[in-house]
């Protein structure tokens, strides 16, 4: 029993070593790891809390590095190591814009402590704004304020028409006249009421003729607007994709309908001189059971021009496609497209490939 006694002592210490080797080492102790913001509104901007802690561990504290779950949280935290005993605090801010309704989000730390990862964690609820009317009509045209400055038809089949009505309104005091100019002959735009009352709304019609309008594929339009007898030429767009629908086609059509092919969608020229022209014939076939219509050919830019040789294709014939590339003004790596409309019910649209690189004189 005396010897049990005797070497209690120095068991005391070896069981005491392990503890106080482990209180050297940094320690961050935060006095909370959670908060929650309540509800929150969207139109006060971000808010910001302040994560506090203490070193209580036995080394200097270094946060190497803080990062958030999301980019709408943004973390601040000290650079410089924290002092055994001391205290600090990372800073977080949460930016509710765009994100209404309930959020949580963690923020992880790393550190050189015990533990050398810490993770934080902020909650709440953002109450959503009350969208204002420049929110809702971003676009401004003398106090007429638009939702968008162009009207887009997406797909419209040849021979019919479309029509889309636009809302505007009046964010003036006083009362405004709204007409149009510039209309292209294949479109008609009404307003109603052309005198629109201030705050007040109107709306605008717009149809189109794609039959009138006889072309293909992407088209685009633009037309002016004449605001208290000022005239804004040229201040809003029409886009429309003029296609047909081969939904319709039954399966005998299916069948016997045209196929284009190509020999090589994609020719490189590899490298030329500046201001130095490229051909290229590229060698469109129809392998289907009915005549291949090329409907239309368009490049991707003024640089390139593009002839069908023949836009009427039998079948097990093929025709040339020849494109030329003019380097002229440009330099560096070049690539242009030749879109070619087709009746083949399965490749409307056939992309043709002109690549290569412009070096130095």
């Amino acid at each position: 029993m005396k010897r049990t006694l005797a070497f209690l002592p120095l068991i005391l210490l070896l069981m005491a070593a392990p503890v106080n080797a482990q209180s050297k080492k940094a320690v961050a102790s935060f006095a909370t790891d959670v908060h929650d913001f309540g509800k929150i509104k969207e139109a006060d901007g971000p808010v910001t809390y302040q994560f506090e802690f203490t070193n209580t561990g036995g080394e200097p504290l270094i946060i190497s590095n803080v990062a958030s779950s999301c980019g709408c949280t943004t973390p601040n935290y000290p650079k410089s190591p924290v002092l055994p005993g001391t205290k600090n605090s990372i800073t977080v801010s949460y930016n509710p814009a765009g994100r209404p309704g309930r959020f949580e989000k963690t923020i992880t730390i790393y550190t050189n402590g015990d533990p050398d990862i810490y993770v934080l964690k902020i909650t709440g609820e953002v109450i959503p704004k009350q969208p204002s009317l420049e929110d809702m009509y971003p676009n401004n045209i003398e106090g007429l304020r638009l939702r968008s400055l162009q009207i887009a038809f997406n797909t419209i089949e040849p021979g019919k028409k479309a029509t889309q009505t636009v809302e505007v309104v009046n964010s003036t005091d006083a009362p405004m006249k709204v007409d149009f100019i510039e209309v292209p002959p294949f479109m008609t735009v009404k307003i109603d009421p052309s005198n629109i009352p201030p705050k007040g709304k109107a709306q605008v019609t717009i149809t189109y003729d794609a039959a009138a309008r006889n072309d293909w594929g992407f088209v685009y339009d633009r037309f002016g607007i004449v605001i208290n007898d000022k005239k804004l030429p040229g201040r809003l767009a029409v886009t429309a994709n003029i296609q047909e629908d081969f939904s319709k086609l039954t399966e005998e059509q299916k069948k016997n309908a045209p196929k284009v092919e190509v020999d090589n969608a994609e020719y490189d020229f590899g490298t030329i001189k500046p201001g130095e022209k490229v051909t290229h014939e590229y060698v469109l076939k129809n392998t289907g059971k009915s005549d291949l219509i090329i409907r239309k050919t368009t490049a991707s830019c003024g640089c390139t021009v593009a002839n069908v040789k023949s836009n009427v294709i039998k079948p097990g014939e093929s025709t040339t496609l020849t494109a030329e590339f003019n380097s002229a003004g440009r330099s560096g790596t070049q690539t242009k497209t030749i879109t070619v409309i087709t009746n083949d019910p399965n490749n409307q649209r056939l992309i043709l490939w002109l690549k290569g690189k412009i070096g130095e004189n």
